[in-house]
């Protein structure tokens, strides 16, 4: 078990959460990042956790995909970690995810949400992030000094960020990222077919159209 010279970070919350704001407001503040770990994702579906301890021993700061899966055995590992939850409107989270997403199978995806995309599966993404939340602040509960909930939407910032990190507020700009940057209606799917998402579901065309769907949309 690592010895720590100072508490590690880990940013647990979704992707389109404002994690990159999280990236930004790590690289302020003088943390080693890493940020994401899809390369290990492999490896963590069939249960092993060493890729992640090797990248966690090697960082500071952590956020995006897969750290929000990981929060409880980064905890047993590095205990008096600090976990910093990032969140947002569930309705403006999942259309900004459809709209990065779109319908290309990732695995990042199918380990976090058993599924590999967005497009046609948004209930499934809700319930997973819903899911998520709840027992993050459900397992953080009677710890608050370990769990710093934060949403930039809604004006969280330096203040808050510093606060619980122990650490000064930096004299410059708070580092909002992707802002305005998703455009409402324009996803990832490009030219590919109501039949050709059916495939990467494995849904036949038949069954959809059994059941009404379009599979020329």
């Amino acid at each position: 078990m690592a010895d720590l010279m100072e508490p590690k970070v880990f940013g647990i919350g979704f992707q389109k959460t404002g994690t990159k704001t999280l990236r930004k407001i790590y690289w302020e503040l003088g943390y080693t990042v890493k940020s994401g770990g899809s390369e290990i994702v492999p490896r963590l579906m069939q249960g092993d956790l060493t890729p992640a301890y090797e990248l966690a021993d090697a960082h500071d700061a952590f956020e995006d995909h897969p750290w929000p899966n990981l929060y409880k055995a980064m905890d047993v590992r590095y205990p008096g970690s600090k976990f910093i939850l990032t969140t947002r409107d569930e309705a403006r989270w999942i259309a900004s995810a459809v709209n990065h997403l779109g319908c290309l199978p990732d695995k990042s995806q199918t380990y976090t949400y058993g599924i590999g995309f967005p497009a046609g599966y948004e209930d499934v993404f809700l319930n997973r992030f819903r899911s998520h939340y709840a027992e993050v602040r459900e397992y953080f509960r009677d710890r608050p000094g370990d769990l710093l909930e934060v949403c930039w939407e809604d004006g969280s910032g330096w203040q808050e960020v510093c606060e619980f990190l122990g650490k000064p507020v930096p004299d410059a700009p708070f580092p909002h990222a992707n802002r305005g940057s998703y455009t409402p209606g324009k996803r990832r799917i490009w030219s590919i077919t109501g039949a050709a998402i059916a495939a990467l579901r494995g849904v036949p065309a038949s069954k959809r159209q059994a059941r009404g769907e379009d599979t020329n949309s």
